[in-house]
């Protein structure tokens, strides 16, 4: 039995609330850059919206999986550029337990590495993680087709330069696939990598020399917690180990975490996930 030696944490509404209110102005603002960059007409935009987000982790991957091109330092500068940081406070009481932890502890957020800072600085939490995994991280350069080469890819994100490619000349229609009930039709593949893939999990954890089996990961949405389970087995399991109602329960729920020497409280061949009851 492994004792676990990583924490592999999510940022947004998970360590900090959802009442935050900035998950929603996010929302908001990726619908308005469709309507106002994009051209989608604003009656769909609520429904493209989440579809693209159901097929795809997030919205930005759909709309790049469809055929729309912009650029994505420009996507997260509108989306996150007015979001209200202010709602952050500085949480102490996080900040003791992360620093008197004695795990490795790396953040992985879908979210570009401004939004990611900027966020942590806010909570107070700027120095108590050894890493960020982020957009830029998995994502180093703007381009149509995912390559396999990770050797100028950073840990704490790529400061590669962005170049611009000419968008598609048609756009894949996701309304009417469903609207003739066409779920089992094959949909096109996005060049972002991102969660909930596999692939992007597995990417983050060679980037970071993370080993599966020794790592919790906290995320308020089931489906990265279930893709992260898939990592290191050939088993299909369900769900999560734990739910925990804050990130602020963790000493409650895992205390041996804090134990010099602990052992691993769960035996399982894969990765060791945890779920907070929030959902995204």
């Amino acid at each position: 039995m492994a004792q676990y030696d990583c924490l592999l944490l999510d940022l947004d509404d998970t360590l900090y609330p959802k009442n935050s209110g900035l998950a929603r102005e996010c929302g908001k603002n990726i619908k308005d850059y469709m309507v106002e960059k994009l051209g989608i007409e604003k009656d769909k935009v609520v429904e493209v919206s989440n579809i693209l987000y159901k097929n795809y982790g997030t919205t930005m991957a759909g709309l790049r999986a469809i055929g729309y091109d912009f650029d994505y330092d420009d996507f997260h500068r509108y989306v996150h550029g007015r979001l209200p940081y202010e709602n952050l406070k500085p949480d102490p009481s996080l900040r003791s337990l992360l620093q008197t932890l004695p795990l490795r502890k790396i953040i992985f957020t879908n979210a570009d590495k401004v939004h990611a800072a900027k966020a942590l600085t806010k909570l107070g939490l700027e120095d108590c993680f050894e890493g960020i995994l982020c957009f830029e991280t998995l994502n180093p350069t703007h381009k149509n087709t995912v390559s396999g080469d990770e050797k100028d890819i950073e840990f704490l994100g790529s400061a590669a330069t962005t170049t611009y490619v000419h968008a598609s000349p048609q756009i894949f229609d996701m309304m009417d696939q469903f609207a003739h009930h066409n779920q089992g039709a094959t949909l096109p593949k996005t060049p972002i990598v991102c969660k909930p893939q596999e692939s992007a999990i597995g990417r983050a954890l060679n980037i970071a020399k993370i080993n599966p089996q020794k790592t919790l990961f906290f995320d308020d949405n089931v489906r990265n917690i279930q893709a992260g389970k898939h990592i290191g087995t050939s088993q299909r399991p369900k769900g999560a180990d734990y739910a925990l109602e804050s990130i602020h329960n963790i000493k409650q729920a895992l205390p041996e975490l804090w134990e010099i020497g602990m052992k691993s409280v769960v035996s399982y061949p894969g990765q060791v996930t945890v779920e907070k009851s929030v959902t995204a």
